[in-house]
């Protein structure tokens, strides 16, 4: 028999670290939150999910993302807390730690640029890795959220995971996809499952994380 799970997915990128501000590419390095610069962000974050109760948090294994959940305290009594690896950056591989002028000169980073990330960067891993790992979270996601009751959920991750989603969800161009540190966005979801039992996500609405001051009530 068919049945329908709605779930609705905040999703938040990490505040600022030194190489958001140096414009390196971080993937998967352990950096941590740059303060004071990164202290603004994080407050009007924990702001924006005060009045919130979440049935569940996953958050990246990364000390950015710790610290932010430390900060938005958004862990209540009695919520569970997934530290998840598969809510990483993705690995740029040979790009950690480079700035945008050391690599354009180099024809696998210009293929990489050309192929909307597409390709596998050298070292690391391509668009098709990135979704594979975010399937088989968001599978999971599912079957927690139908065992346990989960309604509401936190995700505490990076700017590219953010952007695949909303590609996934909003339907947009990979590279309109963009976040600022801590930012994010909101989700109504429904989960379909068919007679057959195979699950697809389905979004019938999405908001920006704060909420936008001009939006709508």
């Amino acid at each position: 028999m068919a049945t329908d799970l709605s779930v609705e997915l905040v999703a938040v990128r990490h505040g600022i670290t030194a190489w958001n501000l140096e414009r390196r590419y971080q993937g998967q390095q352990d950096i941590p939150l740059l303060f004071p610069d990164a202290e603004a962000g994080l407050l009007a974050l924990r702001e924006a999910l005060a009045d919130e109760r979440f049935d569940a948090i996953y958050a990246s294994d990364l000390q950015r993302c710790q610290q932010t959940l430390a900060w938005a305290q958004a862990v209540k009594e009695g919520v569970p807390l997934a530290l998840e690896p598969r809510l990483r950056e993705l690995d740029f591989g040979e790009y950690e730690g480079k700035v945008y002028d050391e690599l354009k000169h180099l024809p696998h980073y210009r293929a990489w640029i050309d192929s909307v990330g597409e390709l596998q960067i050298p070292g690391g891993e391509s668009a098709a890795q990135l979704r594979e790992r975010l399937d088989a979270w968001l599978h999971e996601l599912a079957m927690n959220a139908q065992q346990d009751g989960h309604r509401k959920i936190l995700a505490v991750t990076h700017g590219g995971v953010i952007r695949e989603l909303r590609r996934r969800f909003e339907t947009i161009h990979f590279w309109d996809g963009t976040v600022v540190q801590a930012q994010g966005r909101r989700w109504q979801l429904i989960y379909h499952t068919d007679e057959q039992g195979k699950g697809e996500w389905q979004c019938s609405f999405s908001s920006a994380v704060p909420a936008l001051a001009n939006a709508m009530p």
